[in-house]
């Protein structure tokens, strides 16, 4: 079958100025696809100055769509685009895997694949290019007899190392701007699952929650082929959580500093992993590890044990000691507005953030993201059902004791709090370069706008999502 696969645009500010990798989740359905004799074209959005309307979709047998959450409204429109031309249209990804029905009853999607994609979407196309009926393929619904119809769900991938390697060619690299201490930089994926079930986040139901590990073996030689093959100097791991098996972490860098490579990473981590274990974070530290992302979320200790987080805040600070002591740099993640929170709970967290002083700092509103205990908690409550507002910079339920209007105002809060200090702007200032204010923001006003951005303001400046070109046209 001759099959295009599409990844709409995001419509958060943090996907704006962040780092775009190509979308792995994608490139390894589509080397699925082609290891077996299907034709694949893909279409990223990210970076793609097409028009969504524009494509050639009834050239295609299957035009697949990968979503999540702040994505699906654009999703729809590239649905409906390719119904309208003829293609049959399959929607994957963490929101329809748990929101099924909301993608089908519209009309436009024929078959959603839950879950992980890769031999699901291979049997449907499979099944579909021969004309057999779809009901034997585990892990699809689709519409029938005026229903929803669930097959099973397939297991997890048990055997990674048998997954083909993720079909960056299919890319255009020069589109992708992600670096690492000047070096470009590619995404690797090590394991899926994640045992930590925190209620706020779907990893552990859409991925599982048994960790499920590529040998290292596997993981070195995909580094190489990178590394000599393509030239990439440096390497983002995108595991939930890289450490949580410590001495695997460990042969990874083992493995890494065997091959002699000048490598630079960064990779998810936890505190209470980089304090039980300093002589890993050591020797990650050896073999190339520059920048570990560390959710450390809320300063109060009802808040984490009410989120199952399994964490506690006084292991932060010491964790952050760890870090510092081999010169690794800390991506800090914090969570605003657990649903018992009050204002100075919040506070408490921002105050929390500056006294821990990582190198980045990236505050987010609590979500209640469809797959999560925490969605099933509040959903009576959601202020909104426009999932573009689903980014994390934005109220999305009513919280039992904060506004709306008020957590909106102390998330921007947070963020001026932390970067304008005098030390951390003084630090931050080379990246306000000319020709990054003129990719990623408006020309000239990138920090004045920032700064702006408080109280009443923020909230009437952020009365609708912020999302680029591309998906203005997809409204």
């Amino acid at each position: 079958m001759k099959v295009l696969l599409v990844n709409p645009p995001a419509g958060s500010l943090y996907h704006r100025v962040g780092l775009r990798f190509i979308p792995l989740g994608l490139a390894y359905v589509a080397a699925a696809l082609r290891e077996n004799h299907h034709k694949v074209d893909v279409v990223d959005f990210e970076v793609a100055k097409a028009d969504y309307r524009d494509l050639p979709y009834g050239e295609y047998d299957l035009v697949g769509i990968s979503s999540d959450t702040t994505r699906w409204p654009a999703a729809q429109k590239v649905a409906e685009a390719a119904k309208a031309a003829g293609s049959t249209v399959v929607a994957g990804g963490p929101h329809v895997t748990f929101m099924d029905t909301e993608a089908l009853a519209a009309g436009a999607v024929d078959y959603v694949v839950r879950n992980e994609g890769e031999y699901t979407m291979l049997e449907l196309a499979s099944c579909l290019g021969d004309g057999s009926k779809p009901s034997h393929v585990a892990g699809i619904s689709y519409r029938g007899n005026g229903d929803i119809v669930r097959t099973p769900a397939r297991p997890y991938i048990s055997d990674l190392d048998n997954l083909p390697m993720p079909a960056r060619d299919l890319f255009a690299r020069k589109s992708y701007r992600a670096t690492l201490e000047g070096r470009e930089m590619t995404g690797v994926v090590t394991t899926r699952g994640c045992p930590s079930n925190c209620d706020f986040c779907s990893c552990s139901v859409f991925g599982g929650l048994k960790l499920r590990t590529r040998s290292v073996e596997s993981v070195i030689d995909e580094i190489k082929y990178m590394y000599e093959r393509e030239g990439y100097r440096a390497v983002a791991f995108f595991d939930d959580n890289f450490t949580l098996n410590p001495n695997r972490a460990a042969a990874i860098a083992e493995g890494i500093l065997k091959q002699n490579w000048n490598l630079k990473w960064w990779a998810f981590s936890r505190a209470d992993t980089a304090l039980r274990h300093p002589e890993v974070v050591k020797l990650m530290a050896r073999a190339g590890l520059r920048q570990v992302f560390v959710g450390f979320e809320s300063a109060n200790q009802e808040s984490l044990d009410g989120a199952n987080k399994k964490a506690s805040v006084q292991s932060s600070f010491e964790a952050m000691e760890v870090f510092r002591a081999h010169d690794v740099r800390v991506w800090g993640a914090f969570m605003l507005g657990f649903d018992d929170e009050t204002e100075a709970m919040v506070n408490n967290t921002i105050r929390f953030a500056k006294k821990l002083n990582p190198h980045v700092a990236q505050f987010s509103l609590v979500t209640p993201y469809p797959g999560t205990r925490l969605f099933e908690k509040v959903k009576d409550r959601l202020i909104t059902h426009d999932w573009r507002r689903f980014w994390g910079g934005m109220p999305t339920f009513e919280l039992r004791k904060l506004r709306a209007e008020r957590l909106q105002s102390l998330f921007w809060r947070a963020y001026r709090s932390f970067y304008l200090r005098p030390r951390k702007l003084l630090k931050w200032m080379p990246y306000f370069s000319a020709a990054s204010v003129r990719y990623y923001w408006e020309p000239k006003n990138a920090l004045k706008r920032f700064m702006a951005l408080s109280g009443k303001r923020a909230a009437a400046r952020l009365s609708r999502p912020l999302v680029p070109k591309v998906q203005r046209q997809m409204r």
